[in-house]
């Protein structure tokens, strides 16, 4: 299979080294938004973006339009997601998006939302709170990671939406906490909090190579399928 990189940092480079260990080509690799007269699905068989928020729409676009599946981790663009899943239906296109690729941590969402699902009927009586730490370089707060964690709890009707690093606790909102320190990949943690009772889910990455291993896996598994797809489908979860 042959691999279009978008987006060449960190990400980037763990992709391609994940990617060649599993026997896959690389036919180019970009750092910005890629030329439509280089990209195109005569040279590559899939694209992976890990770009950054301001590029990422249009780098989805490029590849939607050019008949290129396109697998994208980046976070911070959703506003414009009801766009692209148009533009994909338009053109019959191939797109499967995560805020995160890693195996793990898609069990992990499919466990905090079934917690939060138990828990519903209970909800005036448990207090949430989700820790987000990641590296630096992140821009976007809080991660998408988190935001996908939230929005599972609210749609299982848990808590009504969420706040941003406040300092008091409000009963009918998820509390999300950011922080940014050095070389963190990523850690999550979930926290249901009672009078009686305290539950504590956490998932922890000790670098990118999941991240990367499960974009690869997607590029690998969305090939010859139509439609917009999640994680979610790629593991049966």
């Amino acid at each position: 299979m042959n691999i279009a990189i978008i987006g060449y940092g960190k990400m980037g480079k763990a992709i391609e080294k994940i990617a060649k260990v599993r026997n896959h080509k690389i036919s180019l690799c970009y750092d910005g938004t890629p030329s439509v007269h280089l990209l195109n699905d005569s040279n590559s068989d899939v694209a992976i973006e890990f770009s950054q928020p301001h590029s990422a729409f249009n780098n989805v676009k490029i590849c939607i339009e050019n008949n290129i599946p396109i697998v994208s981790g980046t976070t911070g663009w959703l506003e414009k997601f009801e766009v692209i899943k148009k533009i994909c239906q338009k053109k019959n296109g191939s797109f499967l998006y995560s805020s995160n690729f890693s195996i793990g941590m898609n069990i992990f969402f499919d466990i905090n939302k079934k917690l939060s699902k138990l828990l519903h009927l209970y909800s005036k009586d448990y207090e949430v709170t989700i820790e987000e730490i990641h590296h630096k370089e992140k821009i976007d707060k809080p991660s998408g990671t988190a935001l996908s964690l939230a929005k599972d709890i609210v749609n299982n009707k848990m808590k009504k939406t969420w706040i941003l690093d406040k300092k008091k606790k409000d009963q009918d909102k998820i509390l999300i906490l950011s922080k940014r320190f050095n070389n963190v990949p990523g850690i999550h943690v979930v926290k249901y909090e009672s009078k009686i009772e305290d539950i504590k889910i956490q998932h922890k990455a000790h670098s990118r190579v999941g991240f990367a291993l499960g974009a690869v896996i997607a590029a690998e598994w969305i090939q010859n399928k139509k439609g917009i797809f999640s994680m979610k489908e790629v593991l049966g979860i």
